[in-house]
């Protein structure tokens, strides 16, 4: 059975990092692309297009791709020793508060803007919850 775990989250003074991971299972990463995506707290029940997707990263060169919104503060990478891919976060603002989800999906083509639609992906993990108080 796939299975996709978040962790990492907490809560952060503004201003500060934090580093979320996401621990597959039962899934290869040699096929799946990986994106993290984040729903605002208390919406969890929405649909799924109202995730917000931030970042992504391929299966094959770790090539990555973000949202505008947090390309210049947020990265993804892949860490290959604890198959995990994790998405460091910096400069953190109280609009960042959230419910932070990874997903994943077998990767075809080249990363772009589909790539951070909810829809595109197949498996998803349950979240957690980053909080910037204000």
């Amino acid at each position: 059975q796939s299975q996709l775990v978040e962790s990492g989250g907490g809560l952060v003074q503004p201003g500060g990092s934090l580093t979320l991971s996401c621990e597959t299972s039962g899934l290869s990463l040699k096929y799946y692309a990986i994106g993290w995506f984040r729903q605002t707290p208390g919406k969890e029940r929405e649909a799924l297009a109202s995730r917000e997707g931030l970042a992504c990263i391929d299966n094959d060169d770790d090539s990555t791709y973000y949202a505008d919104s947090v390309k210049d503060r947020f990265t993804i990478s892949r860490n290959s020793a604890k198959n995990t891919v994790d998405l460091q976060m910096k400069s953190l603002r109280p609009e960042d508060t959230a419910v932070y989800y990874c997903a994943a999906a077998v990767f075809r083509g080249s990363l772009g803007s589909r790539w951070l639609r909810p829809r595109t992906m197949s498996h998803w993990g349950t979240g957690t919850l980053v909080t910037v108080p204000s």
